[in-house]
């Protein structure tokens, strides 16, 4: 079992920057693939980013977000630089020791999710 807790939600205006942080159960971290996506309001699920030993990021955000991680600290990051409007979602850690893809189905392991809002 896998208990995934982000952290760092917030608001910021539009060009700003903030760093989401989730902390992970157990002691396998290294092997699981980590996964960021998002959901806004009334819109479905979607993939961020995600990183093993290689990263993948969604085309709406490459360039400004990047994913990485601290096998030490049991802890993947998400920074986000570049902010819109359209950023603003709860956004989800997620982990798979199996799965590189971005199914948000197939990941077996969720947090409870961090709100971040980004004004215009």
């Amino acid at each position: 079992q896998v208990q995934l807790v982000e952290s760092g939600g917030g608001l910021v205006q539009a060009g700003g920057s903030l760093r989401l942080s989730c902390a992970a159960s157990g002691r396998t971290f290294s092997s699981y693939y980590m996964a960021w996506f998002r959901q806004a309001p009334g819109k479905e699920r979607e993939f961020v980013a995600n990183i093993r030993w290689s990263t993948y990021y969604a085309g709406s955000v490459k360039g400004r977000f990047t994913i990485s991680r601290d096998n030490a600290k049991n802890t993947v990051y998400l920074q986000m630089n570049s902010l819109k409007p359209e950023d603003t979602a709860v956004y989800y850690c997620a982990s798979s020791l199996s799965y590189s893809g971005t199914d948000y189905y197939s990941y077996n392991y969720w947090g409870q999710g961090t709100q971040v809002t980004v004004s215009s």
